[in-house]
């Protein structure tokens, strides 16, 4: 199991945002996150590479580990979200050129030739399926790009520093349908050599794009397993109503 979340509870002050969530996440699988907005799933997600530790109001009582070490041992964090990358709902990409937001990460860790960095940008660019729409202008500004090649820039950044995993938040919602189907195609190709983590407001995203899904309601998890299953075959009624629309 790549990542095994075991009896997460979380606060935000006196709010409990998360209770008691277990699940395990399975290498080179895509899982989706999914629920009505305030029902935990983005909290989870952050909680997965620790973006939690930022907020000071924020405790965290159980058991999170990948590759079966405790990720809230971990001392080198900065070691640890080289493992964990993150991609985010708006695209953020660094006000300067496709190359040194690729280039970026690998120059942080370290690499500073310029025949290796040109070798990490070209083949994240190649990953992140958006190479043949930028070799010619990897020295112009990342900004001047569509919000559709700005999220694939992002993914190809976090690519760069070749992560285990992959978290995404809703890494769509700000795009166009022809750039979403870019980003899903995208995403299907990355559980070759990644585990991927993806929280979505489109259930039919999910049912398209993921082999597992977890339904949240609440701060709880009310159900998770096959993607299939979910969608067509759903254990709990709550679930149900979701996925068929009778609330959310």
């Amino acid at each position: 199991m790549k990542l095994q979340i075991k009896d997460i509870n979380l606060w935000y002050g006196d709010f409990q945002a998360l209770h008691n969530i277990s699940m395990d996440i399975k290498s080179n699988e895509i899982t989706a996150f999914i629920g009505p907005s305030g029902c935990g799933k983005t909290t989870l997600l952050k909680s997965l590479n620790r973006m939690n530790d930022l907020i000071e109001s924020c405790k965290i009582v159980g058991n999170i580990t990948l590759d079966s070490e405790d990720i809230y041992k971990v001392k080198n964090i900065e070691q640890f979200r080289k493992r964990v990358g993150m991609v985010f709902q708006k695209p953020n990409p660094f006000p300067m050129s496709i190359y040194d937001n690729v280039a970026f990460g690998p120059r942080a860790h370290g690499i500073t030739k310029k025949e290796d960095l040109d070798k990490i940008v070209e083949k994240a660019l190649k990953d992140a399926a958006i190479w043949d729409e930028v070799q010619d202008r990897l020295h112009k500004s990342a900004l001047s790009l569509s919000g559709g090649q700005q999220q694939r820039i992002c993914i190809a950044r976090t690519l760069a520093i070749e992560p285990e995993v992959i978290l995404m938040d809703e890494p769509t919602s700000a795009l166009d349908p022809i750039s979403t189907a870019k980003i899903e195609q995208l995403i299907m190709t990355l559980k070759d050599k990644y585990t991927v983590v993806i929280v979505t407001h489109n259930m039919q995203q999910a049912a398209r794009i993921s082999d597992k899904t977890a339904f949240f309601l609440n701060g709880e998890l009310i159900e998770v397993n096959d993607s299939d299953l979910i969608f067509t075959n759903p254990q709990d009624k709550r679930t149900e109503d979701y996925i068929t629309g009778r609330f959310g």
